[in-house]
Parts: structure tokens; sequence; C-alpha cells
């Protein structure tokens, strides 16, 4: 039957995807998403009860792992790996998140698929990087988003530190390593050869820090929590409303005199004390409770519309059920719904880019564990008797 293909754009391109948990699932789902033909290799021996994920049929799988097909295959077998290495041979991608250690017991790693078929780009996830002092460390995405310095700036001042409601770590690794995969296929256009892409939990969640860390790089100056205000624009926060709370971002002199008088407290920036930047960071908690005293008197609704008008950014503050009411993520078309030969209602997060030719859609939901084994093997040249023959050996 047809591969199901999500998009065109990445049509031409076959991934052998031996991930699992998260961040590796991510970055194929990515590919799958724009029209890779991904297929997940699920160990054959792999219970029910240990899927990872969670459940086949629970969201957080559907969600991983949609335009995807799956095949098993048992590496822990010599006929395993080699019928592994027949794959690889008119494969452009590989995809793994094994501990670096792994794969090379194996007879899967790099140099070893490199010799099968040097055009191949070879993605890897880890914990903390392939080699080094921390290299054979199972990664954990709290663990990451710990020693990557996000939780110390996550979090009300003096009530220790706080991880995030995602997990960061994990989903920016898979996304680094689907654009590293990009940027290796881009460059084998013009050198014909593959290479080994290379990433890892803790590399995703520093890089992620980005203006904070840049802060101490240059400056020295060791970012500190700041709970819901911006740590340098001023007053950027979170203020109550008369039914709840709202999101109002100031970054510049003009922005602020607007807001003060869609406020309608013009005065406030004629004040010393809040006339500067560093006046307002000095005054902050002041500042603040002064703000207050204004937005309590309005609901969160009324104030955006106020302050939109007077075009200050502000915005109120969802929860998820709330975030897919609001009009404009309805407009975008983000939540899509999942074809299915059962029915059921089936309705995911889709891609955060629009393409104008080759758009990206739900192709498929997710396949069941080895659902399109035989018919990937047949793709890749195995004969129906071979086929039989694997099966019989529990190799697939």
């Amino acid at each position: 039957m047809p591969i199901p293909r999500a998009s065109q754009a990445l049509s031409r391109f076959t991934v052998l995807d031996l991930t699992r948990v998260r961040a590796g699932p991510t970055c194929a789902r990515q590919l799958a998403d724009w029209g890779a033909n991904v297929i997940k290799i699920d160990a054959l021996l792999e219970a029910a009860g240990e899927q990872l994920g969670g459940p086949r049929g629970g969201p957080d799988f559907q969600n991983l792992h949609r335009n995807k097909r799956a095949m098993t295959l048992n590496l822990k077998d010599p006929r395993g790996v080699e019928t592994f290495m027949r794959l690889v041979q008119k494969a452009d991608v590989v995809i793994e998140n094994f501990r670096p250690d792994v794969k090379a017991k194996l007879g899967i790693d790099y140099e070893s698929v490199r010799k099968v078929n040097p055009a191949i780009v070879y993605g890897s996830i880890s914990g903390f990087g392939q080699d080094g002092p921390y290299h054979k460390r199972p990664g954990f995405d709290q663990i990451a988003q710990g020693m990557g310095g996000l939780m110390s700036i996550t979090g009300a001042p003096g009530e220790g530190p706080m991880r995030v409601g995602i997990p960061v770590a994990d989903l920016t690794a898979g996304l680094f390593c689907a654009m590293g995969i990009l940027t290796a296929l881009l460059e084998r256009d013009v050198s014909g050869e593959g290479q080994w892409v290379q990433t890892s939990l803790l590399q995703a969640q520093i890089f992620m820090l980005d203006f904070q860390a840049a802060r101490w790089l240059m400056e020295k100056d060791v970012a500190q929590q700041a709970g819901n205000d911006h740590p340098t624009s001023i007053p950027t926060g979170v203020f109550r409303t008369s039914d709840g709370y709202i999101n109002i971002a100031t970054t510049g002199g003009r922005i602020w005199q607007r807001f003060a008088e869609a406020l309608g407290a013009p005065d406030l920036p004629t004040r010393p004390e809040y006339a500067t930047a560093p006046e307002r960071s000095k005054n902050r908690k002041a500042l603040n409770a002064e703000i207050n005293k204004f937005t309590a008197t309005k609901s969160t609704d009324r104030w955006v519309k106020e302050f939109n008008a007077a075009g200050v950014p502000c915005g109120p503050i969802y929860s998820i059920d709330q975030v897919f009411d609001d009009e404009q993520v309805q407009h975008l078309g983000i939540a899509q719904d999942v074809p299915n030969p059962e029915n059921r209602h089936l309705r995911l997060v889709g891609q955060p880019f629009t393409l104008s030719r080759t758009p990206s859609r739900m192709a498929a939901p997710p396949p069941e564990v080895g659902e399109q084994t035989e018919e990937v093997l047949a793709e890749f040249g195995f004969s129906a008797g071979e086929i039989a023959g694997l099966r019989q050996g529990k190799v697939v």
C-alpha cells in the first residue's frame, strides 16, 4: 500500500528510527511530519507494558509517533544486525538515542553504519554527549534542566529551584537533532557524503538559556529567579485584574509612556523613581504595586482590548483548554484531526510553521508494534521467503 505522506517536502528521504522515550521520537516526528518515510524500529522483545512515551493508545504516544510506520527487529541477534544493515544501504538517515556505549556493543554505531552506506546521516541524542566524563550517565529531562541552569532562574525568588512545566530539554534536543540532520542532508547534496550529527539534553538546555547565558559569559552576571517579572524589561510581568491576571510587557520608553497613559496613570513616567530603566529596576516592587492598583479595577478582557488599542503588548494567561478556545489559535489551525480506521476522536498539535507549496498534515495515526514489518522489508528488497525465515527465527 502507498506510504502515507504528511508532506512532499521531505518525501525523498527514508529514515530509520531507533529512538525511544521523548527526545529521539521528537526528532523523528519532525521529519515524519514533513513527509519523510520514517520507519520506527521497535525492539522485538519489548513488552507491551514497557512502551515508552505512555500507552500506545494514550495521547503522549499518539503525539510522538503519528505519521510513522513501524517494524520489529531483534538487534541483539546477529541476523537482526545484518537485516538492519540491509535497510541502511537504502536509507538516508538513522536516528538513535541509546547510551553512547550501547550502539557500539550492538554493532550499529556510526562507523559501522558508515562502512555500509557512506552517504548516511546518523543522528545521535544523548544525555550528556557521546564522550567526556559524564557520557555514560543516563539522561533525563529534569536532570538536564537542573544542570543546564534553567531551574535556578525559574520560579519565585527565595522559593528554591523550579522545573518548567514541559520537558524542554527533551523537546529542544529532538528539534536540534532534526535541524542538524536537515543541515547534513543539505551539505550532502554538495559533498555526496553523510556525517554524524550529535546533540545532548545538556547542550540543548544550555543553548536555550540564550541571553541569560550571554549575561554570564560576557559580563559575569549570574541571573537569579525573578518569578513572573522579566529580568531586564521593566515593568513586564503578571498583574492582577478584577477577574484574574494579565501579562503586560513594556520594552522601551515609548511603550512605557503609552502604557502609563492607557493605565490611567500618565504621571508615572514623570516620577524620578520610575523615569529611567535603571530606576524602574531599582524600584520594581513599588512600581508593580502601583500598577496592580489600577489593573485590579477592570477585567482581563477589558484591559487586553484597551492596551492593544494603545499599542501596549499584553495578553491573557490561559489554562490549556482556554488556549484551544482562542479565536486566533483556531484560525491558525494548529490543532488537527488525525485520520484513523476506527474513526475515533484523535486530535493533536500540528507543526508550528507552514510552507506555502508543501504543507504538513496529519497523514496517519501511530502504528501498532511491527504493523508494517513485512511491507517495509519487501520495499527494501527482502523476498517473501527471507521474510518468512526472519519471522521463524524470531529476528522480526
